[in-house]
């Protein structure tokens, strides 16, 4: 990222000390050989969630194990609430949910018995939290857990960081392994948590779950944050994209364009796309309904589009 967007993607985030829940500075740890993570930089606000979006080996893991102090700092620093997260005191710890991407069991007999003692740990006695999120992800924590899919493991780590309603939610990948209908249960209790307050950083691939859920997505690539962008740069803009078609070729050649941006042509098809602000909507309607129309379609803006705009099509620090 270069220097003027890097400090523009900083300033997005720009909050006062008390409501930074997570603050991170210069991050770096070197493995060598160009892996690790290079001066990652960003903060989470209190009740904000951040997406963290890269392919693997990217860094994402390597960052959010420096958050849960697994990890110690070569350079920068890593903060939760004000205090270093290598030095975390053990109950600050115990208000953060963490769903790693690679999920270890102990040697226990079923999922229920490892949520027991993950609840003896927290020491939560009300296992209502635990039981709804089990319901929603039709787990039955009773299988073994030797003999669980990939989908029941995940299940399992992911009622496990949810059940103790934590202020702060780490969740690296975290719906790799369930199916699509899954993955709409996860979102509705990712939703959950956001309506309570908590604070939430999500690293995924998924364009779609990041759009629907994020606040902020930060681009890591090769270990270093190549953008960050506000979600509301994405659902927000002030203009809108169209695909209109004439069934005509008079209607084509006569329609008035002048109130509206066209980025193409095609001769072929009798069709434009255009670029129109929200104000002139209802002028371009009314002008298009002078014509016989075959089509006219709205293109939507994502958030992986804008990622194939400003990343790949961009081609940060000269990059391909």
């Amino acid at each position: 990222m270069d220097d003027v967007r890097y400090e523009h993607a900083l300033s997005l985030l720009s909050v006062p000390t008390s409501e930074r829940e997570i603050e991170v500075s210069h991050l770096t740890k070197d493995y060598g050989k160009g892996k690790g993570i290079f001066d990652i930089s960003f903060i989470v606000p209190k009740g904000k969630t951040l997406g963290y979006c890269g392919t693997n080996g990217a860094g994402k893991t390597t960052t959010l194990r420096h958050i849960m102090g697994f990890l110690k700092p070569m350079k920068g620093s890593v903060k939760v609430r004000g205090i270093d997260a290598w030095k975390l005191d053990p109950e600050i710890k115990k208000t953060i949910g963490y769903c790693p991407g690679e999920i270890a069991f102990p040697p226990l007999k079923s999922g229920s018995e490892f949520l027991r003692l993950q609840a003896e740990l927290l020491g939560l006695k009300d296992m209502d939290r635990a039981n709804q999120i089990i319901n929603a992800l039709q787990l039955d924590p009773t299988a073994p857990l030797k003999r669980m899919s990939k989908g029941m493991k995940q299940k399992t780590a992911l009622v496990a960081t949810f059940m103790h309603r934590p202020d702060i939610i780490l969740l690296d990948e975290p719906t790799t392994g369930l199916d699509p209908l899954m993955r709409d249960a996860f979102i509705s209790i990712l939703k959950e948590e956001q309506s309570r307050g908590a604070t939430i950083i999500m690293s995924n691939h998924m364009f779609d779950e990041l759009e629907e859920t994020a606040d902020y997505v930060a681009f890591i690539r090769d270990g270093r944050i190549v953008d960050l962008v506000d979600m509301a740069e994405i659902h927000e803009r002030p203009f809108r994209e169209y695909t209109v078609a004439f069934s005509t070729k008079e209607g084509f050649d006569k329609v008035d364009v002048s109130q509206v941006e066209v980025l193409r042509v095609f001769p072929e098809s009798l069709a434009y796309l255009v670029r129109v602000p929200n104000e002139k909507i209802d002028g371009m309607f009314r002008e298009l309904h002078k014509y016989p129309i075959r089509l006219i379609k709205e293109v939507q803006y994502t958030l992986e589009r804008y990622f194939m705009d400003h990343i790949v099509g961009g081609a940060p620090n000269g990059t391909n």
